[in-house]
Formats: C-alpha cells, sequence, structure tokens
C-alpha cells in the first residue's frame, strides 16, 4: 500500500503530489519538495505545526483504494 500527499491539501497552491512506500518516505520528498519549489527554509520544515499538518494529510495512494 502507498502512502500520498497533494501539495495542495497542506495549504500551498500547487498540483504537486507526493507517492512514497511508507509516510517516512513521503515526509523525506516533502520536505525536498518544499525546501526546492516553495523555499521553506530548514527552520520552517522543522515547525511542529507545520509536521503535523502535512503527517495529518497523508492518506492512502489511489493505487491501492
Amino acid at each position: 500500500m502507498t502512502k500520498e500527499l497533494r501539495c495542495r491539501d497542506v495549504g500551498f497552491e500547487c498540483d504537486a503530489v507526493v507517492t512514497a512506500e511508507n509516510e517516512e518516505d513521503v515526509l523525506r520528498q516533502v520536505a525536498e519538495h518544499a525546501r526546492t519549489v516553495h523555499g521553506l527554509s530548514a527552520e520552517q520544515l522543522n515547525d511542529p505545526a507545520l509536521l503535523e499538518r502535512v503527517r495529518s494529510q497523508i492518506h492512502e495512494g489511489s493505487e491501492s483504494r
């Protein structure tokens, strides 16, 4: 079962979708996307509120539905 996160679901005007085998891989890919595409700093990425918002939006990928 894959995990999925839509960038738009976290509050960005962005159509990116991250899909990975598990939540930790999704979080790694999302952090890289947030740094390179949205310009978030390491400090912003370590914000507990943002991390919780991201984790709450990770769901089963469409392949596993």
